[in-house]
């Protein structure tokens, strides 16, 4: 049966785990998957610039032996003629195996599934869901923390605009003892959605605004940029865009065990010297990403490595 990632919840917890599972062998035997992907194509159609989700999807399909075709903003493809995303992907439908979607609007990758006859993967469609960067931030989690449950995580920065932020939570809120703190400007609060989400299921949050009063309880923190491309008037950008800064001096008030995500790309939130501390875990996190999307369009396509080996 035909299949999409279009929605972090679009797996149950068990589906992950088997994911997660088949992610971590492949980081640690590469070979073994070299040409699962013989003679399929990817085709990567996005509306919005992209480097490290666009470019960690086409690794990961060239690192399954596969092929990739697709634009890499709207201005090359016939979206500048006016072509609509249902018309767009009924062709890419007779070109390729499976498709991953960015667009600026909301919704516009279940728009695209509803037309398609080629598993779609949202890679980001506005200010709504990432679910790819949410797969590869639960990756990174359960392999550096060694679980997905019992841990106290605070987001920080734009928390109404950002993607990630919200596809995270959403997909965090299944698991067991998750503690929430929130930590933003006013301006960029959580969406009351979520919130409501948070009071139904009876999950812990909090809300502040100073990182340097929580940072001491955190197992996780999650920094993000402000997104100068969210924002209505430049004026309110800049003056949120360094409301946040972590430095050394913040992270000597951490435990010794957290970690620190970003999706990136990294603006001025995160100081290059806190690069080199061990509980920088960014540019891991960008590995395990192509990791998780091999996982993913494997699974999708219904490959399995031992019967391609076999064949």
């Amino acid at each position: 049966m035909l299949r999409h990632l279009l929605n972090p919840l679009d797996f149950t917890v068990e589906e992950l785990d088997e994911l997660f599972t088949l992610a971590e062998d492949i980081g640690n035997n590469q070979k073994k998957y070299a040409h699962v992907c013989d003679g399929k194509t990817l085709a990567t159609c996005f509306y919005e610039p992209s480097t490290r989700t666009r470019l960690s999807f086409e690794a990961a399909m060239y690192n399954l032996g596969g092929n990739v075709l697709g634009f890499s903003e709207a201005s090359s493809s016939s979206a500048a003629k006016g072509e609509s995303v249902a018309d767009t992907i009924r062709v890419i439908s007779c070109y390729a195996d499976i498709c991953a979607m960015r667009h600026p609007k909301e919704g516009a990758a279940f728009v695209a599934a509803a037309h398609s006859h080629i598993p779609v993967i949202n890679a980001g469609d506005g200010g709504h869901q990432h679910p790819t960067q949410t797969l590869t931030d639960l990756l990174t989690i359960r392999n550096l923390k060694g679980r997905l449950d019992d841990f106290t995580i605070g987001l920080c920065g734009d928390l109404k605009f950002g993607r990630t932020v919200h596809s995270l939570i959403n997909a965090l809120s299944r698991y067991n003892n998750i503690n929430f703190i929130f930590i933003s400007p006013e301006e960029l609060k959580v969406p009351d959605y979520i919130i409501e989400m948070l009071n139904v299921k009876g999950i812990s949050y909090k809300q502040v605004i100073n990182l340097e009063e929580v940072i001491g309880e955190l197992d996780i923190l999650y920094m993000t940029r402000v997104q100068r491309e969210r924002f209505f008037n430049e004026e309110d950008y800049v003056r949120l865009k360094d409301f946040y800064i972590l430095t050394k001096d913040k992270l000597n008030h951490a435990r010794k065990d957290m970690i620190v995500l970003h999706p990136l790309p990294r603006v001025n939130e995160i100081s290059v010297e806190v690069d080199d501390d061990p509980r920088a875990a960014y540019f891991k996190q960008a590995q395990f990403g192509v990791y998780v999307r091999m996982a993913l369009i494997m699974t999708l396509l219904g490959l399995n490595a031992e019967e391609e080996n076999n064949a």
